[in-house]
């Protein structure tokens, strides 16, 4: 196999064709589990479709707070879309070769859209702590513009970081071997296997690692601190039961996606307590599950994205009832 060679400030820099991923292969029964990743992404499309349809066409779901919810539907579509259907591939028609440049494509999709799942979550954190800590400035604090604002921060910002961090991963060479132990291009998994030093991205790596992980978790667990502190301090039990119903789907949604992550994450990496391949097994399962899990805890959840699929459907059902009644017009004539 022939290498390609780019010149980086005066040194060779060694690309191959392409990598072999080869995580998850010695597993027994794999094309079942990919079968079943191939139905969650179905459900996933399905599910954050519908929640998507339901906030663009209805003006009175047009709030910050389903703003919010929208962006994570869009993120959830693009992060499953990113990584399953490249298994179907690798997985089910057995080819395993991922040429160079696609490679980083894919893992430059893979990492922002995590990065604007974690953040995504963030900012529903945020809504819910100036809906209950803030309730009589919600409406001036919490605008439709400043959320937009939010969002398309947090967009620039993942964008910016992901390109950063890869950019600077292809500056290594790939020349002492071309198998990718992962399902995927992942970002350790790439700087392993260079034959040069990788200090810096190894750096780099740990450092995105906690703004994406860390950091939105951080600042979720401090909303929720600001949340139970003003919650205690209402008077009324009633009220303190609603303001934290408001809350439920929002911390399911942050266990769904956080717990196994990080759990997985530290029992891999640093006890390096189970087989390598169910390590990715699980991680794998960790990262596209709370995309499926997300829409499904929102339309059952949310009361008012249940109540608008409940109209949706009424309406519909009276439109197909109204037509079925409906008679020709008689005309009358008048002498």
């Amino acid at each position: 196999m022939s290498f390609l060679r780019t010149d980086f400030n005066d040194s060779v820099i060694i690309h191959p064709p392409g990598f072999y991923i080869i995580g998850l292969q010695t597993l027994p029964y794999i094309s079942v589990y990919i079968i079943f990743l191939a139905f969650v992404y179905v459900v996933t499309v399905l599910f954050n479709s519908l929640v998507i349809y339901v906030i663009v066409f209805n003006h009175c779901l047009h709030t910050p707070k389903f703003v919010a919810v929208g962006n994570l539907a869009v993120i959830d579509v693009i992060l499953s879309t990113s990584i399953i259907s490249n298994m179907i591939k690798l997985f089910l028609m057995k080819d395993n070769f991922v040429p160079f440049n696609m490679c980083f494509v894919q893992m430059y999709g893979y990492y922002t859209f995590v990065t604007l799942e974690s953040y995504a979550l963030a900012i529903l954190a945020y809504d819910r702590l100036i809906a209950i800590c803030f309730p009589l400035h919600q409406n001036s604090i919490n605008t439709l513009q400043s959320m937009s604002y939010i969002i398309g921060l947090i967009w620039c910002f993942s964008l910016g970081v992901s390109a950063f961090s890869i950019g600077i991963l292809t500056q290594l060479s790939f020349c002492n071997s071309l198998n990718v132990f992962s399902y995927f291009c992942d970002y350790s998994a790439m700087f392993r296997i260079a034959c040069n030093d990788y200090t810096v991205q190894w750096t780099v790596g740990t450092s995105v690692t906690f703004l994406i992980l860390v950091v939105p978790f951080t600042l979720i667990c401090l909303s929720y601190v600001s949340i139970l502190v003003t919650v205690f301090r209402m008077k009324s039990l009633d009220r303190r039961v609603k303001a934290l119903a408001t809350c439920i789907e929002h911390i399911i949604l942050v266990a769904v996606f956080y717990i196994p992550l990080i759990t997985i994450f530290n029992i891999a990496y640093y006890l390096q307590l189970i087989d390598e391949d169910l390590s990715l097994l699980s991680l794998s399962l960790a990262s596209f599950t709370p995309p499926c899990i997300n829409p499904m805890v929102y339309s059952l959840k949310t009361k008012e994205i249940r109540n608008r699929r409940q109209l949706a459907l009424v309406r519909k059902a009276k439109i197909g009832t109204g037509q079925h009644k409906k008679r020709p017009w008689k005309v009358v004539t008048t002498k």
